[in-house]
């Protein structure tokens, strides 16, 4: 099979481009530290009521117009299930799951994380805008997955 002038050129830039690519991101990874974080803290998801914070859950002022969030995940359900904030407020958000994988997708911002169990989960969010935005889960999780939803308020 005798290949054109230009089908080797573009051979060529495709495959020069796609390594390109895998070198950039490489170096972003390991020199740059940007890589995915590794779940580095992990606990027993047999005993998460007993383990410090999730033995407390629910929302506390740290700092000003700064507020942090133990949450637990669990079948079909938030804890704390409602959550109120002022506007303009970072929340330090401390998830875990007891149970089985879980999603945790707030509305309207850029949150979107896997909850597992025996890990544990740290996000933080600003939430400049007042309203109320819904945090759903996104991981199928059994029957009841449909009506696990909260909410966080910002007023």
């Amino acid at each position: 099979m005798k290949m054109h002038l230009d089908e080797k050129i573009w051979l060529f830039l495709s495959f020069g481009m796609i390594m390109g690519f895998m070198l950039i991101t490489g170096y972003q990874a390991f020199a740059l530290g940007m890589a995915p974080p590794s779940n580095m803290e992990t606990i027993d998801p047999q005993r998460v009521d007993e383990i410090t914070p999730f033995d407390n859950p629910g929302i506390k002022q740290i700092g000003d117009n700064e507020y942090e969030v133990v949450m637990t995940l669990q079948a079909f359900g938030f804890t704390p299930n409602n959550i109120e904030v002022p506007e303009g407020a970072t929340v330090h958000f401390i998830l875990t799951s007891k149970d089985v994988v879980h999603g945790f997708q707030v509305a309207n911002t850029n949150i979107n994380a896997m909850v597992m169990p025996g890990h544990i989960q740290k996000i933080t969010q600003k939430f400049d805008k007042a309203g109320s935005y819904l945090v759903i889960c996104n991981e199928y999780c059994g029957a009841g997955h449909q009506v696990m939803s909260t909410t966080i308020t910002v007023k």
